[in-house]
């Protein structure tokens, strides 16, 4: 039994765990629709892990949710978007961008559609 727990509790351990490049970096905690993410932004890359259970979610399904997510902390533009339905990575380009979120640990946030394919991200602090 503890050899099961020696090797199965580090993977758990890990499920919330940056890659390398966003080690160091505190994550910040965003909820859109049905997904809550952490997002770690570094310069002009950003990462977002999915935390919640869903199920059998397709990354098609998750990437709008993470990637207004990535875009609402960092400020920037997404130029390009790449990962899995539980972590995805972002490329920014934050030379004209969308105002970043004031510096919290945590949002939850609800998406506006709007006619011709654009929509609003309402973020308020997690109190």
């Amino acid at each position: 039994m503890r050899l099961l727990c020696g090797i199965f509790l580090p993977l758990l351990a890990a499920c919330n765990t940056p890659g390398h490049e966003f080690r160091g970096v505190d994550p910040v905690r965003v909820s859109i629709g049905k997904s809550t993410f952490d997002v770690r932004v570094d310069g002009t890359y950003a990462q977002a892990i999915r935390l919640n259970p869903e199920w059998a979610p397709r990354f098609e399904a998750v990437a709008p949710r993470g990637a207004m997510a990535m875009q609402k902390v960092s400020g920037c533009k997404m130029v390009r978007l790449w990962g899995d339905q539980a972590v995805m990575l972002a490329r920014l380009d934050c030379g004209a961008g969308v105002p970043p979120l004031p510096p919290t640990l945590a949002y939850d946030c609800e998406l506006e559609h709007i006619h011709g394919g654009y929509a609003d991200l309402i973020c308020l602090p997690r109190l």
